[in-house]
């Protein structure tokens, strides 16, 4: 019998640590990208995604998190409910417009429209969740959001997109 750790040699890395460790180590782990919209009394509020992940299916679930509760990010986190758009490669200008504050959202050139519900929908993305909030837990700065899926419309489908080291990239095919 050998001792708890002995057959696994001994390793001492330089550790970064803190924000920097965060940011490069995800700056280079590639992410799917979703547009997030909702209705607000004020209008029509979007933002840009990447931490969107399934979460479970009873109740059918994702997650995603903000960065802050205000701006369009504390409008969706106060809408009764809104649309989490999975966005691919064809929808690169609108995922990058709605990623930066005070560039242009929902105009006419866009495409937008909207659902029965109320929700700004961008028609042709890939699929459309329409979601309300069951959980949210702030963290720091940001707020953590497990939303139910109530629903989904679905469009057609183009290239995946995927937002690594602080760009957007069309993915090719499945690898051999």
């Amino acid at each position: 019998m050998t001792e708890h750790g002995a057959e696994h040699p001994q390793y001492d890395p330089d550790l970064t640590e803190g924000i920097d460790a965060l940011k490069l180590a995800f700056r280079h782990h590639p992410m799917g990208v979703a547009v997030i919209t909702a209705e607000t009394d004020e209008g029509p509020v979007g933002l840009t995604a990447s931490s969107v992940s399934s979460v479970g299916i009873d109740p059918p679930a994702i997650s995603f998190s903000v960065t802050r509760a205000t701006g369009s990010a504390g409008g969706i986190l106060g809408a009764d409910s809104y649309l989490v758009h999975l966005v691919d490669a064809r929808h690169t200008e609108i995922a990058r417009s709605f990623a930066v504050s005070g560039a242009e959202r929902f105009t006419a050139a866009q495409g937008w429209s909207r659902l029965t519900t109320g929700e700004p929908y961008l028609p042709g993305t890939r699929v459309a969740l329409r979601c309300r909030t069951l959980h949210s837990l702030g963290v720091g700065s940001s707020v953590i959001v497990v939303a139910e899926v109530v629903g989904a419309v679905f469009g057609e489908t183009g290239p995946a997109m995927s937002y690594l080291d602080r760009e957007f990239h069309a993915l090719g095919g499945p690898l051999a």
